[in-house]
């Protein structure tokens, strides 16, 4: 018998997943949305900020060192803790540092902080997601993973409100202060999450952890088209957020404590949930159909932002598009990474979910850079458009996938 969401929050697993997925998203906007705002009210043009937004693509690359991290033990609390615990205190290092980087005085400077930064939440995401995969049994992963996305995106979210509404009033040195020291504090919940029951066994070799686990992921039934789909099932959603700060500040005219009032804390909110009625519908629809309902969903909450763009400022309308867009994108993310874990096994979890998460975040990575270069061209509403459309392949190749889906739904549930 599946457990109800308030038996599964009372498991100390499900708590460590729910925690630690939260130190997972705490560094996600300081190089997204946090960083946009940050460069838009220093005066960067769109198309310099777009640039910026390619320090994220090291989350890309994470696979090529996830394989360490399955191959070698630290020294104390277990294969996954310990090094959790090592990439948190060098993220609270980093963010700190980062406050202190000037955007038009040594914009190189903030850059390399920030692509160091991305390193290291990347490498922290290895080893989280690992820890997902080794803790949680089958039967309580859709759960698990509404646990991570609520952790994960209100962590991100709840930063970034904060960080830009200290930035407005006090300055972004003492912001970013303020999130390294609450990145410090979740090195706590690292340590007090407990092991594994099943935590897998390290591979024997360096060379064992980077083709077994590419080899045990290749010869799944389905695979190249669920690796598709992994591309291009967040795409419009991604491309239509890359420019989310600079389109509120630049775009439509709304102020910092506009943006971190009634843009991110409410997005806070909607995803919060979100990500709980996605993890409970995944469980009744299972992995097809909620995938495509969601999918639909976050495609269609696009064109609220043209909405705006052709209405200009009005806060009502601020509230209402990032409250229902953030909402179904919170639904699509629960069952989206429910998705990628049913995809791994224990004794490859952190190289296997890294190749996953790393093609998954591709669109979101680069489409900023894409979008600087489209929205001089297109305008706003037009853009908002264009990232509607760009979805509808990915849902196309859903339908496609259905069987196939559908099968792997049996697989897990007969693991259960």
């Amino acid at each position: 018998m599946k457990p109800t969401l308030r038996q599964a929050l009372g498991d100390k697993r499900m708590a460590a997943v729910l925690f630690l997925s939260f130190a997972s998203g705490l560094p996600f906007n300081l190089t997204n949305f946090t960083l946009q705002a940050w460069l838009a009210s220093a005066g960067l043009s769109i198309a310099a900020i777009g640039i910026f937004s390619l320090v994220a693509l090291p989350y890309n690359f994470k696979f090529l060192w996830a394989p360490l991290l399955d191959r070698y033990l630290p020294p104390i609390f277990g294969r996954r803790r310990g090094w959790i615990l090592i990439f948190q205190a060098s993220l609270a290092i980093c963010i700190g540092v980062m406050g202190f980087c000037s955007p038009t005085k040594e914009p190189y400077v903030l850059g390399a902080v920030a692509v160091l930064l991305v390193f290291l939440s990347a490498s922290q995401d290895i080893v989280i997601d690992a820890y997902r995969v080794d803790a949680i049994p089958s039967s309580e992963r859709g759960l698990a993973a509404a646990a991570a996305a609520f952790g994960y995106r209100t962590a991100a979210m709840l930063a970034g409100a904060v960080l830009v509404f200290i930035a407005a009033n006090v300055g972004w040195q003492l912001a970013f202060l303020f999130v390294a020291c609450l990145m410090a504090a979740t090195m706590v919940a690292t340590i007090r999450a407990p092991e594994p029951e099943a935590p897998g066994h390290a591979p024997s070799s360096l060379a064992d952890a980077v083709w077994h686990p590419l080899r045990a992921l290749l010869e799944q039934k389905g695979i190249w088209g669920f690796l598709l789909l992994v591309l291009l099932y967040k795409v419009g959603d991604a491309l239509a957020l890359s420019l989310y700060s600079t389109f509120m500040l630049r775009g439509v005219g709304f102020s910092l404590h506009e943006l971190s009032v009634a843009g991110k804390v409410n997005m806070t909110i909607s995803t919060m949930i979100g990500v709980a009625f996605g993890g409970f519908m995944y469980l009744r629809w299972g992995v097809f159909r909620s995938l495509l309902v969601f999918g639909i969903g976050q495609a269609l909450t696009n064109l609220l932002y043209m909405w705006l763009a052709l209405a200009g400022k009005k806060v009502w309308l601020l509230v209402l598009a990032t409250s229902l867009d953030t909402m179904v994108g919170g639904m699509g993310q629960a069952a989206f990474v429910a998705f990628l874990v049913s995809l791994c096994s224990a004794d490859f979890s952190a190289t296997q979910y890294a190749l996953l998460s790393a093609l998954a975040t591709l669109p979101r990575n680069v489409t900023g850079w894409i979008a600087g270069q489209i929205v001089p061209v297109v305008g706003w509403a037009n853009f908002f458009i264009l990232t509607c459309l760009i979805a509808v392949p990915g849902l196309i190749l859903l339908v496609i996938l259905r069987r196939p889906l559908n099968e792997l739904g049996a697989r897990e549930a007969a693991k259960a």
